[in-house]
């Protein structure tokens, strides 16, 4: 989905003000910033795990709360209430999917949250955070598999989310079910897929807002630390046909 609109060369001028003529953060105020980043990555990790947990056991009930979303299209514009309109590329046709795919789904078992898949995803966070790049390609030019891997071994198949931007959990997740411009639904599909068992999810700050990631796979044993010393920067090698989404 697409932001329409520009700053005005007024707002952007009082914005210049403001930072000028706000003072420097003194070392505890970072401190004490940086505690309630983390603090709120966290809170968002674990609301994010229990919205896609609730669409996968009762995807019935979640195709409700998008139906109640019809009525923020005018043609492909989405308004939400508080915020500015996003322009999709699909309008209420990807919304109208999703519903229909949702209310057919069979129940599918929660993910369970695995502390090295929680690793191998702050992976991409770090990286990101720092840089500002997006996408599923890290600085050392390692995947999902290869991240996952350094904190134990997965089972195939495995896949990965991102999601960018200020939007809270639920919002987040509807989004990735909707996934208005993506023709594999590859995002939603990810997301309900019974094959996947087990996930780890990342939060953290970027230029966008906040970026998650969301790694899922059909299994995963945890590598202790022997894997998590392992370079960032050294290969792993992927199962021979393995099946990445």
């Amino acid at each position: 989905m697409k932001t329409p609109g520009l700053l005005s060369p007024l707002f952007a001028c009082a914005l210049i003000l403001s930072v000028n003529i706000t003072p420097p953060e003194t070392a505890a105020q970072q401190i004490v910033n940086a505690k309630s980043s983390a603090s709120a990555a966290a809170a968002l990790e674990q609301d994010i795990v229990s919205e896609i947990n609730l669409a996968r056991e009762r995807p019935a009930e979640y195709a409700a709360y998008l139906e109640q979303l019809r009525s923020l299209y005018s043609g492909r514009e989405y308004r939400r209430p508080g915020k500015p309109g996003l322009m999709t590329e699909e309008g209420t046709k990807a919304l109208d999917e999703a519903i229909s795919f949702l209310r057919a789904a069979r129940p599918a078992p929660p993910l369970t949250l695995s502390l090295g898949m929680c690793s191998g995803a702050r992976e991409l966070v770090k990286d990101q955070s720092v840089s500002g790049a997006t996408g599923h390609q890290g600085a050392d030019g390692s995947f999902c598999e290869q991240r996952t891997a350094r904190f134990g071994s997965w089972t195939d198949p495995i896949g990965e989310n991102l999601s960018y931007g200020d939007d809270n959990a639920r919002e987040r997740v509807i989004t990735f079910l909707i996934d208005d411009g993506f023709a594999s639904r590859g995002h939603r599909k990810r997301l309900l897929d019974p094959t996947f068992r087990v996930a780890g999810v990342a939060c953290g700050g970027h230029k966008l807002g906040a970026m998650c990631v969301i790694t899922l796979a059909a299994g995963f044993a945890e590598g202790g630390a022997a894997k998590t010393a392992q370079p960032a920067g050294k290969k792993t090698t992927i199962p021979a046909g393995a099946k990445r989404f």
